[in-house]
């Protein structure tokens, strides 16, 4: 089907940045809304950025002016980067992708995760 990996989390320094990539690979037919997620110890996985394939894009208010969300549909990778960082914003981040891939005679939907990457805001 399809495989989704992140790169790019890490441990940061307050008012610090980082970029998040997250490829996705298989037979891809289409890919639709690529988001980008995070879940913080004891909290619920929460919605972070969303972009469609036209390359709307809608945020968290929590993160609304200090992160951006972009893709490049030639390399089926989504990304986030993320500016001027606060520990609130320390968590696991997913990124999810849904679309549709090839199969032998007809092509099916999917909605993949990836395998989360750990960002730490710290001094």
């Amino acid at each position: 089907q399809v495989q989704l990996v992140e790169s790019g989390g890490g441990l940061v320094q307050p008012g610090g940045s980082l970029r998040l990539s997250c490829a996705a690979s298989g037979s891809i037919r289409s890919i639709n809304a690529m988001d980008w997620y995070r879940q913080a110890p004891g909290k619920e996985r929460e919605l972070v950025a969303h972009i469609t394939s036209g390359g709307s894009t809608n945020y968290a208010d929590s993160v609304k002016g200090r992160f951006t969300i972009s893709r490049d549909n030639g390399k089926n990778t989504v990304y986030l980067q993320m500016n001027s960082l606060k520990p609130e914003d320390t968590a696991v981040y997913y990124c999810n992708v849904k679309g549709t891939y090839n199969g032998a005679r007809f092509y099916y939907a999917f909605d993949s995760w990836g395998q989360g990457t750990q960002v730490t805001v710290s001094s």
